[in-house]
């Protein structure tokens, strides 16, 4: 039986970001919406997906949201009030820091066509920089991305100041940007409002 650190994912804590308050979606939990093609939801899909796929990570949700206590995964409360997707990464990198992992892998709680091999190829790819993620239309992807445990003084730093956009940070971080063919783009679209639901 291959070493816990042969394992992938074995440097790894993948948050799945659950405290937004889904007021587009009239307030019901985004990751609870059933997922194309099945009944299975969106978040327990991804927890499914990232214990196939990266068998040696731990797993949390990020934001606390009774919905999902259900699904027995720790939640992590964001590191400050009313601060945004930020407070859920400082809330994580803090978190990997303390179990001793070395990256963390943030996911959105709304990416109901992510694949295995799309997730794989985020968490195989060399990270060279601080920070990993795809660019779609000119913008960072913050919420399909792997941080260093490193960029956690940046993102505590960002959390007092007055930009707390992901997108600052990933920039201030230098991030690496990770190539996407059509096919990968397409498998990021996520459900921001009813219209976009699909089955």
């Amino acid at each position: 039986m291959p070493s816990s650190e042969a394992r992938p994912g074995a440097e790894l804590v993948v948050g799945v970001l659950v405290g937004g308050a889904s007021r587009r979606m009239g307030g019901r939990p985004k990751g609870l919406l059933p997922a194309p093609g099945g009944q299975e939801r969106i978040v327990p899909r991804l927890l499914r997906l990232t214990e196939e796929t990266l068998p040696g990570a731990l797993r949390v949700l990020v934001g606390r949201q009774d919905a999902y206590a259900e699904l027995g995964v720790p939640m992590l409360d964001d590191a400050a009030a009313a601060a945004g997707p930020l407070a859920g990464l400082v809330s994580l990198l803090r978190h990997a820091r303390a179990v001793g992992r070395a990256e963390a892998l943030l996911l959105a709680c709304d990416l109901p066509h992510l694949t295995p091999a799309l997730l794989g190829k985020l968490a195989d790819v060399e990270l060279t920089a601080l920070a990993l993620a795809p660019r779609l239309d000119g913008r960072f992807q913050p919420l399909f991305a792997r941080y260093k445990l490193e960029a956690l003084a940046l993102a505590e730093q960002a959390l007092t100041g007055a930009d707390r956009s992901l997108q600052g940070l990933l920039r201030s971080l230098d991030a690496s940007v990770l190539l996407l063919t059509p096919a990968e783009e397409r498998a990021l679209v996520d459900w921001d409002q009813p219209g976009d639901v699909s089955e």
